[in-house]
């Protein structure tokens, strides 16, 4: 829920490749892409570069309001805040802070810059440390890879093995991926190694996939928990206890975490919130949605 660590430095860009960039500023990392017209594409990067000059700034004017929970929130004015309120008003019956969406609403906010021009553009992504934006022209799909431990992602420079991988089609009703677990860039209430999900838009699946993974749950020694409020003095999350590690779990109470969070994320496809989830723990899945094609490996 809370931005990862990161100075205050202004806004920094890196080409990685022909296509490729990469945007940071402060806890914000982004990789950026445009396909299509060459020009295009390239004015597309530069418009969301622009944009995501000023994201920042905007955040940290309103961090107070966005930290309260999401009925104190409904004053915020930067359409990035706004973005962060709309996708988690919806999960209100709960305890959740705007800060669940703010990586894909930053997400949502460049790539709409980077589309706000005449077109050209066939594919774009905005991926903000997993949490991902999608634009796909007709035909056009987008292939996503499942990592269960985010932790072997500090590998750098190595190809990491896939636990599974999904590809995302112009005609499905997905413009954003988001994963959320108790070993990612953010404190989780749950124990998932891993929540994967599929929604209109990068904020929805980023507020969904923060509220899966608090609900794959279960009362275990092997689990330890900590005050968020003792781990870090500016999480949103207060004295509410977050998971700092997980050891050996049985069968039986993998099963009953996985099935609790399986029976939330069937609730959000019902309601319409999102379109598909995968949920790991322990190299068990639960698969809901329209993810049936997962594939394995």
């Amino acid at each position: 829920m809370t931005p990862a660590r990161g100075g205050r430095e202004g806004p920094a860009r890196a080409r990685l490749d022909e296509r490729r960039w990469h945007f940071q500023h402060g806890p914000i990392d982004l990789v950026v892409e445009a396909c299509g017209a060459e020009a295009a594409a390239a004015e597309a990067c530069e418009r969301g570069w622009r944009r995501f000059a000023s994201v920042l700034d905007e955040l940290v004017a309103e961090l107070a309001v966005l930290r309260q929970p999401v009925e104190r929130a409904a004053g915020v004015r930067g359409p990035v805040a706004r973005r962060m309120l709309a996708a988690c008003w919806r999960h209100r019956g709960r305890f959740i802070t705007p800060m669940a969406a703010v990586a894909g609403a930053v997400a949502d906010e460049v790539l709409a810059a980077m589309m706000a021009g005449a077109g050209g553009v066939s594919k774009a992504y905005v991926n903000n440390g997993g949490d991902i934006a999608l634009h796909l022209g007709a035909g056009e799909t987008f292939r996503i890879g499942v990592v269960a431990g985010p932790e072997r992602l500090t590998r750098h420079g190595h190809r990491l093995p896939l636990d599974g991988r999904f590809e995302v089609t112009a005609a499905m009703p997905v413009r954003g991926v988001a994963t959320s677990g108790w070993r990612g860039r953010s404190w989780s209430l749950g124990i998932a190694d891993s929540v994967s999900v599929l929604a209109a838009d990068g904020a929805a699946a980023d507020a969904a996939a923060t509220m899966i993974a608090n609900a794959v749950d279960v009362d275990h020694p092997a689990v330890e928990r900590r005050r968020a409020c003792d781990m870090a003095d500016n999480t949103d999350l207060g004295e509410r206890l977050v998971t700092i590690a997980v050891g050996e779990l049985p069968g039986d109470a993998v099963e009953a975490a996985l099935e609790r969070g399986a029976a939330h994320a069937g609730a959000l496809e019902d309601a319409g919130h999102i379109w598909g989830a995968v949920l790991a723990l322990r190299s068990r899945y639960r698969v809901v949605g329209g993810l049936a094609a997962l594939e394995r490996g």
